[in-house]
């Protein structure tokens, strides 16, 4: 698996759709963003980060599921509507949420443990999400099964993802303005949030290698 190639694949991919994401993702982000916002003016600077993260995890699966399907449905060659694409992710929002809720844990108890094992667990959770919405798994079989299919494929994956999140991170990072700052706060958080879409991609293109292909049936001989 060539990670220069997974991530060339993703870049192509993302910037050609890159007008059908936005209008798919887009105000999910912004209302998110807004919601941070309002969120922080209400509870002041001194807030538990908790809250954040529970408004993250409420909102994340909305926006990530729609353009998990939408990655799945251009990738075999079929229209993808927004409508359609978010009324499934309703749908999927309970399981989905819980997900999401699970991993966080997950991974900001490895954090806890000088940030390594937090790191470890981020890659092998890589693709539970892939797992939950085109598989239909619940939340601990998607685990799981992320578990099984990165195994022994760490570096490869960490390395793609590493490529594409580190930079975005430290952009992030570097443009933020003050909480004070509402407005601009709330567009860059919401154009931090989109770009990171990136990595979906990104984990959606190495879930796609590394699945294998379902077995053929076999035909009756006459």
């Amino acid at each position: 698996m060539n990670a220069l190639s997974v991530l060339s694949d993703a870049w192509f991919f993302f910037s050609r759709n890159l007008f059908s994401i936005a209008r798919l993702c887009l105000p999910l982000l912004l209302l998110e963003a807004i919601c941070q916002a309002l969120l922080a003016a209400q509870l002041g600077e001194n807030a538990n980060p908790a809250y954040a993260i529970l408004l993250g995890a409420l909102f994340y699966p909305l926006y990530a599921a729609p353009l998990i399907l939408f990655l799945h449905a251009r990738s075999h060659g079929q229209q993808a509507d927004p409508g359609p694409l978010l009324a499934a992710a309703l749908q999927l929002w309970p399981r989905f949420a819980l997900l999401v809720g699970l991993s966080t844990l997950a991974i900001m108890l490895g954090l806890s443990l000088f940030i390594v094992p937090g790191i470890w667990i981020m890659v092998r959770l890589a693709f539970a999400e892939l797992f939950l919405v085109l598989h239909q798994a619940p939340p601990l079989r998607a685990l799981q099964n992320s578990f099984a299919m990165t195994e022994g494929r760490f570096l490869p994956i960490f390395t793609c993802l590493a490529c594409v999140l580190v930079p975005l991170w430290l952009l992030n990072w570097w443009t933020l303005p003050e909480r004070t700052d509402s407005l601009p706060w709330v567009l860059q958080q919401t154009a931090s949030g989109f770009a990171q879409l990136l990595a979906v991609v990104v984990a959606f293109r190495l879930f796609m290698l590394l699945e294998p292909e379902p077995a053929a049936e076999p035909r009756d001989s006459d």
